[in-house]
C-alpha cells in the first residue's frame, strides 16, 4: 500500500463522491441514466500502525445531491430536468437525511483495503463493503448500494413502467492531502 499510517481527511475540496443510478422496465430506454455528485460530504481515513487498527467514516448530506449529467433517454435532461430530479430526491427519496457509513473492519488487499461497514440512512442501517484502492497519490473507492435496503422505494414513472433500479453504485474519488 503507498499510503503511510496516519488520518487522513477528504471531501469537496480534494475529492469526488458520486452515485450512478441505472434504470429498468418496458420503457427503460425512454429514461436516464444518472450521475449525481453529493456536494456536502466528509470522510476520514485512519490507516493504523503495524497491528494497530485502521478505520473509515463518510458522512455525506442527502439534501446535497446535484445532477451532474444524465445519459440515454429519448432527449436529453435540461437544466430544469435536472432541477426537479434533485427536487424529488430531496422532497420524496433521502428526504434531506444525513447519510454515516462507519467501517467495523479494514482490511488489506493488493494494493488497497476492503472495508466492511454499515450504511445508515433514513433510520434504517444495512452493512456494505467498499473496495479501496490506494495508488499515485490517490484513493478510489466504490461500493453497491441497493435502495430496498433502506426502506425506499426505487423512484418509478408511467405507472411503473420506467424504474430506477434498487442498485445504485456509490463511488468515491479524492486525492490525498501531502
Amino acid at each position: 500500500m503507498s499510503l503511510p499510517a496516519g488520518r487522513y481527511r477528504f471531501g469537496p475540496d480534494n475529492g469526488t463522491l458520486a452515485v450512478s443510478t441505472g434504470r429498468t422496465g418496458a420503457v427503460a430506454r425512454a429514461g436516464h441514466d444518472l450521475l449525481l455528485h453529493v456536494t456536502d460530504w466528509e470522510g476520514t481515513l485512519e490507516l493504523g500502525a503495524d497491528s494497530a487498527p485502521s478505520r473509515v467514516e463518510v458522512r455525506a448530506d442527502g439534501g446535497s445531491l446535484k445532477v451532474q449529467e444524465g445519459t440515454g433517454g429519448v432527449q436529453a435532461l435540461d437544466d430544469g430536468d435536472k432541477a426537479s430530479i434533485e427536487q424529488t430526491i430531496d422532497d420524496e427519496v433521502l428526504r434531506r437525511d444525513r447519510i454515516t457509513f462507519r467501517s467495523t473492519e479494514v482490511a488489506p488487499d493488493g494494493d488497497g483495503l476492503r472495508v466492511a461497514g454499515e450504511l445508515t440512512m433514513l433510520g434504517r442501517t444495512a452493512p456494505l463493503t467498499i473496495d479501496v484502492a490506494l495508488a499515485d497519490g490517490a484513493l478510489t473507492a466504490a461500493g453497491v448500494v441497493r435502495q430496498t435496503d433502506f426502506g425506499l422505494k426505487p423512484y418509478s414513472a408511467l405507472f411503473g413502467a420506467l424504474r430506477v433500479a434498487d442498485e445504485v453504485r456509490v463511488s468515491l474519488t479524492a486525492s490525498w492531502p501531502a
